[in-house]
Formats: C-alpha cells, structure tokens, sequence
C-alpha cells in the first residue's frame, strides 16, 4: 500500500507540473503571436499612411498643365547645386555636371553666358543656381538679359551670394520662383558663405 501511494503521488505531481508547463507556455505563446499580430497590424497602418511622393520630391502634387521642380543652390565651394524637372535631375553634384557661377550650363565666362541668354527662344523655361560664386564675372548686359527672364533679384547678386532662379523667356511679369541669401559674415552658415537655398514648385506651361 505504502509503494502504490507513493506511485500515486509521484504521478500526480507529475500530472500537475506537466499542467502548470503547458498553461505557462501556451499563456507565452498568446503572447508572442499577439505582439506579432499588433507589430503586423502597426506596419500597416505605417504602410497606408505613408505619405505619397511626388516629382523631384516636392511637397505638393502639381496641377495639371504644370512643371514640377525642385533645385537648391551649391552649399559653399564644396558641395554642388541640384536642378530637377519633372523628376529628372538635370544637373547636380553627382552627375558631375556642375561648375562654380550661375548653373543654368557649364558657363565660366561672361561672353558665352551672354551669347547663350541671347539664344533663348520665347516660352523657355530657364532654372539657375550659384555654386561658389556667381557674381564676379556678371556685368551690366548679363544682369539685363537675366532679369528680362523675370529675376528681380540679379541686379542685387554679390559675390559668394547663393541664389537659384526659375523663370522663362517672354514672361511678362517677373518670376514668382526666387530665392537669395546675402553673402554676411555675421550670418553665414560656412566660412565664407550663406546657407544653401533651397525651392520647389510648379511651372505653367506656355498656352497658346
């Protein structure tokens, strides 16, 4: 009798351990395939509520009949400007199409640029932007042809200021696409240079 009893209860705490293993390991398998099933449902809230990308990265989707761009100006003599259009990087630092002056094309003469501007047929669309120094070269007759593109701003541009443009020939009112940063040793971002500039947005196409 002694030897059946103590069969009994060795089978018995066997029996409970077992049932105390498999509630704990079923209560952490609950667990686990809940945080698996709530980290799931989390990556696809994050998934549908990404927000959507538009041309060149703007913020904003452009109407219809428009351009999108985005460009940003050189940051000091070190890194280049970028120009994109309607999601083609047209010029940039990685493209290695990029000088020091106005970037609208590799131009590091005053003669060329001016004989370029010339050139320019009407409803053009025409994006620049400085990289180092966009000034020093420019004259009166450069500054003219420039602001006849719609640029309020390039009779102002000194030396080592960053500047980036969008206008068009033939434009009858001046360019509402224009960012310039004054060269100022009391606010420069770089040694010797302003912050980069940066601007974005949606060019009309010409009507006929």
């Amino acid at each position: 009798l002694t030897g059946a009893a103590k069969l009994v209860v060795v089978i018995a705490i066997f029996l409970l351990t077992f049932y105390v293993i498999s509630q704990v390991f079923e209560i952490k398998m609950d667990a686990n395939l809940g945080h698996i099933f709530a980290r799931s449902a989390l990556d696809a809230a994050a998934r549908s509520t990404k927000p959507p990308r538009y041309k060149c990265g703007i913020s904003k989707a452009c109407p219809e009949k428009h351009f999108a761009f985005k460009m940003s100006s050189g940051a000091a003599n070190v890194v280049g400007p970028k120009i994109c259009v309607e999601d083609n990087v047209l010029m940039s630092g990685v493209k290695n199409n990029v000088g020091r002056g106005i970037n609208m094309a590799l131009v590091n003469d005053v003669a060329p640029l001016i004989e370029f501007l010339k050139t320019i047929q009407d409803g053009t669309i025409v994006l620049m932007a400085t990289y180092d120094d966009g000034a020093t070269k420019l004259n009166e007759e450069a500054r003219r042809l420039i602001a006849e593109l719609g640029s309020t701003s390039i009779t102002n541009l000194g030396f080592r200021d960053n500047w980036v443009f969008c206008g068009g020939k033939g434009i009858k009112t001046k360019s509402p696409f224009e960012q310039h940063i004054k060269n100022n040793k009391d606010t420069n971002k770089y040694e010797g240079w302003p912050e980069v500039v940066e601007m974005e947005g949606c060019i009309p196409q010409k009507q006929d």
